[in-house]
């Protein structure tokens, strides 16, 4: 039996349309219809109508152009149902297949706007990921050429010096990861009164900016926000906390959803080897040394760990294989220079953790491999989603060992299709085990020589000393929170 999700009624989601309740834990409701406020819900999956094009929702004449000019000749049907109801001024829920040009549909709507009034900091896009933040400010920026766009991205690992007097300057659009623009927020009085003329507050990949770990976060930005701006969240999978959230908070916001559930694109091909942990390695070789001639440009391979993504981005660079490796322990430049070396074609194969998993758009990705296949459907739904966008090709492999079963089991259940079995010859694979299992010898020295473990170490520890702060702080405001309640 499923735990209740619990949320506070007061959560200020929709901050204009929030009622003063008294200030109590809901459990959520078995229904839409057990709820006071309804939303105005659309399930569509069709395409876009054939007739229909930019110039018909309602966009300006400039945004048009833009859209022509970067090849986007026909809205996309996620871009088509929510761009006009964000220009009406609803607040928004957009959920849609990765790739499927969700960026698009909230930033043109927002330039337009912005283009009407350009003074102050007019939105404001919090996003999980460092990586997702820069790629979002990369598009925000093409759509906006014409408009002499200032953009700020504010994200950890960049020095927040640099970071405050950038805000100071008012950029027009600010794009942000939860936990740094909290601590900016809190530590100088001078950058509330940047955003209280904010027109926008996106929620990017809102499933995850959702989630109970970035609560405290959010409630931080929610505080410096007016009470009339427009709230628009998108992602391509929904939780039960964001729909929670949304039964409680809307009144007249739109929730377009191409889809019921998960869903991954009928372009991509999936399929699983069943393999020994052990010579996981060793099948991983065989595929990449087969890419040129499955016609793949270039490939992610997730893992679930930081450290078996750094042991396996030196075990491919002792089988001569050029790779890039990307977790949370590299730091801020590292990372952004791995991503520049993948994205730019330097090197073809990027071993990543989840931190890659969202949102990121490069269009040479024909290959993903789930080195480690995901402990959730929906992680598994993003991983693929990386390959197989905006209506081309791609193939999503995933090594199952025994202990993977259930988990393939309900990624199956949870998609309503099997994967498929890739087809490899054994022997032909095991050619190479000695190779492989000497490189990996060397790697593993390799690490222990760099201080990987020490640095590993390192971070556990802040991390723990982070969340034990956390948990003292959350039941300290909760405290309040039934002392005010019992006084009122």
């Amino acid at each position: 039996m499923e735990e209740e999700v619990q949320v506070d009624e007061n959560f200020p989601l929709f901050s204009r349309k929030t009622k003063s309740a008294t200030k109590k834990l809901v459990p959520a409701p078995t229904s839409i219809e057990e709820t006071p406020k309804q939303l105005d819900k659309e399930t569509n999956s069709g395409p876009t109508p054939s007739h229909i094009t930019f110039s018909d929702l309602g966009l300006a004449g400039w945004a048009v152009q833009t859209c022509n000019e970067l090849g986007m000749k026909k809205p996309t049907p996620v871009q088509y149902h929510c761009i006009p109801r964000i220009l009406s001024g609803q607040d928004v829920l957009g959920l849609a297949q990765t790739g499927s040009g969700k960026t698009a549909a909230f930033a043109l709507p927002i330039l337009h706007r912005l283009a009407e009034d350009p003074y102050g900091v007019s939105c404001l896009v919090v996003t999980p990921t460092r990586e997702l933040a820069f790629q979002l400010a990369e598009q925000f920026r093409a759509l906006g050429s014409c408009l002499n766009l200032r953009c700020a991205v504010i994200v950890g690992g960049m020095d927040m010096i640099t970071q405050t007097k950038t805000l100071m300057q008012r950029p027009h659009v600010v794009i942000a990861t939860p936990g740094r623009i909290k601590v900016l927020i809190e530590q100088n009085p001078d950058i509330p009164p940047v955003f209280s003329k904010t027109k926008f507050l996106v929620l990017d990949e809102a499933d995850r900016v959702l989630d109970v770990g970035f609560e405290e976060e959010l409630r931080a930005i929610f505080q410096c926000l007016p009470k009339n701006r427009q709230t628009l969240l998108f992602s391509a999978t929904m939780t039960s906390n964001l729909q929670t959230l949304l039964e409680l908070s809307a009144n007249k916001a739109y929730f377009y959803e191409a889809y019921e559930g998960f869903k991954t694109v009928e372009s991509l091909k999936q399929q699983y080897i069943f393999i020994p942990k052990n010579v996981k390695d060793v099948y991983l070789q065989y595929i990449l040394s087969k890419i040129k001639d499955i016609d793949v440009r270039s490939a992610i391979i997730f893992v679930s760990t930081c450290r078996s993504c750094q042991l396996l981005g030196l075990l491919l660079e002792e089988l001569e294989i050029d790779a890039a490796a990307l977790h949370s322990y590299k730091s801020q430049s590292l990372r952004l220079s791995a991503l520049h070396k993948f994205k730019s074609g330097q090197v073809p194969i990027l071993v990543a953790t989840d931190v890659a998993s969202r949102g990121l758009d490069i269009p040479t990705v024909d290959l993903v491999v789930n080195y480690d296949i995901p402990r959730y459907p929906q992680d598994y739904v993003h991983r693929v989603g990386r390959t197989a966008r905006a209506g081309r090709g791609g193939l999503a492999v995933s090594f199952v060992t025994q202990n993977d079963v259930d988990l393939i089991h309900e990624i199956e259940a949870v998609l309503g299709k099997q994967l498929e079995k890739f087809d490899c010859k054994e022997n032909e694979v095991l050619d190479d085990i000695s190779k492989v299992y000497k490189a990996k010898r060397v790697a593993s020295m390799k690490m222990m020589d760099d201080g990987f473990e020490e640095k590993a170490e390192s971070r556990k520890a802040q991390k723990q000393k982070m969340q034990n702060e956390r948990k003292g702080k959350s039941k300290k405001q909760k405290r309040e929170r039934v002392t005010k309640d019992i006084e009122v």
